[in-house]
């Protein structure tokens, strides 16, 4: 797709940052999130040191698969090419370029972005990087400049991926040429997905980066998902026929099958929930995932210190847990008929709004003093809040789990009832009809000897 760069055409000089330790967003308040946030020239950040190591893993460390490139190009105006690639630069084991059509790719009056697999065509048969990215124009402005992010799995046929319509050519003019200058940064973070349970995808800083962005959008998804479970028991619950049915049937059960049917292993249950919430092609799908990662480490900690159970959030009161994990199971932490009755009435709690002074803190530069301590708060808030939506969301998930298996034996039941209570109906009719027809034939034969 792209073709060699010429010099001629203007000049471009690249830096690339190392690893460190589909939606598209122009509004100046996500600039704004994303300025206050970044890391550059090798100046640490300040904020909470971040772990992205993960427990149950030994491979490279998702800021090792993660990092930043620059691009500038100079002399813009006078470039007459229809297609511009800069230098390749490595991230993650691999090599990739940006890819840029400066008049539109298909399109016109846009300038149109990409991220390529460098040397695609030398690569062995079946490769493929799955990779989450982020790629902006910037602006003189930081908190003006444009960035868009994507989830995106690389393979033969899609080896580039990105925006026909990144921005219009027109606004390039406002503040993002600059000297004649325009400057592209890409940071792009290898994911190395599992199928089989929650995992770390994403390198501290960029996760600090994506939660301040996207973090609305993992609670509804969360939210949505709880609620619709909600709804589902609590119809099952005001049935009272059919819940006093099941209460019965729960109870009647002998109580080495009930121990049996309140676990389920963890790996049987969070293979499902991968499969679930890890949507390939959803940009927040690195976040939700480490949402559950979190959440789920934070029930293994409940679950081996169930007097040290952690705080998320400054109004969440340590309320008795519907599941722990006891080894490598998921098991119910109380009887199941008060467990569901709970879960129907148990509603994700909303985040406290900010305070006025807070919420201006995001927007903060590292050049106000005052900002460290905001961002150090404001980020330990989000983490806490990613936590407790992936504790709920997999408590709620696990719960709904081993209650499809009872409720699953429930319908069993009710259908073998069923069948014998036809069974009997069908022997009473028959025994009905036997009856009559000897009758009957008793009947005739008391009429032939009267005759």
């Amino acid at each position: 797709m792209a073709s060699a760069y010429n010099p001629g055409d203007g000049r471009s000089s690249s830096t690339e940052e190392m690893p460190n330790d589909q939606q598209n967003y122009s509004e100046n308040s996500l600039s704004e999130r994303r300025s206050s946030q970044q890391v550059e020239n090798g100046v640490p950040s300040t904020s909470p040191a971040y772990s992205d190591t993960d427990d149950d893993d030994c491979g490279p460390r998702p800021s090792e698969l993660y990092g930043k490139f620059t691009w500038r190009i100079d002399n813009f105006s006078q470039i007459n090419r229809s297609e511009l690639r800069s230098n390749s630069f490595d991230v993650g084991g691999y090599k990739w370029y940006i890819l840029i059509y400066p008049q539109g790719c298909d399109v016109c009056n846009h300038l149109s972005l990409f991220l390529c697999v460098a040397n695609h065509d030398k690569l062995l048969p079946g490769w493929n990087h799955f990779a989450q990215f982020t790629i902006a124009v910037i602006n003189r402005d930081p908190k003006k400049s444009k960035y868009s992010d994507t989830l995106h799995r690389f393979w033969k046929k899609e080896h580039d991926w990105g925006w026909k319509k990144f921005m219009e050519l027109s606004k390039l003019h406002d503040g993002f040429i600059v000297e004649d200058v325009l400057t592209i940064k890409v940071q792009v973070q290898v994911v190395r997905e599992k199928t089989n349970r929650p995992f770390r995808s994403l390198d501290g800083q960029y996760r600090r980066e994506l939660i301040r962005v996207y973090l609305s959008n993992v609670e509804q998804i969360c939210r949505r998902f709880i609620d619709e479970r909600r709804r589902k028991l609590s119809r099952f619950i005001e049935d009272k026929l059919g819940w006093s049915s099941f209460s019965g049937f729960w109870l009647a059960m002998d109580p080495s099958v009930r121990r049996h049917m309140t676990r389920e292993k963890t790996e049987t249950i969070l293979r499902v929930l991968v499969k679930q919430f890890f949507i390939e092609k959803e940009v927040t799908s690195t976040l939700v995932i480490e949402s559950l990662y979190s959440g789920f480490k934070a029930l293994e900690y409940q679950s081996k210190n169930k007097k040290g159970i952690p705080k998320l959030t400054e109004t969440d009161a340590q309320s008795t847990p519907m599941v722990l994990i006891d080894q490598d199971m998921f098991v119910l932490a109380d009887d199941v008929i008060l467990l569901l009755e709970r879960a129907a009435l148990d509603t994700l709690p909303h985040q406290p709004l900010p305070t006025k002074d807070d919420k201006g803190s995001q927007y903060r530069t590292k050049d106000d003093n005052s900002s460290d301590e905001f961002d150090k708060d404001s980020i330990e808030r989000d983490d806490r809040r990613l936590t407790e939506l992936g504790w709920k969301t997999l408590e709620l998930f696990a719960l709904a789990h081993i209650f499809s298996r009872t409720e699953v034996a429930y319908q069993e039941a009710m259908a073998l009832k069923r069948q014998e209570e036809l069974i009997r109906e069908e022997a009473s009719e028959r025994a009905g009809v036997e009856l009559k027809a000897k009758r009957s034939a008793a009947d005739k034969k008391r009429r032939g000897k009267n005759m």
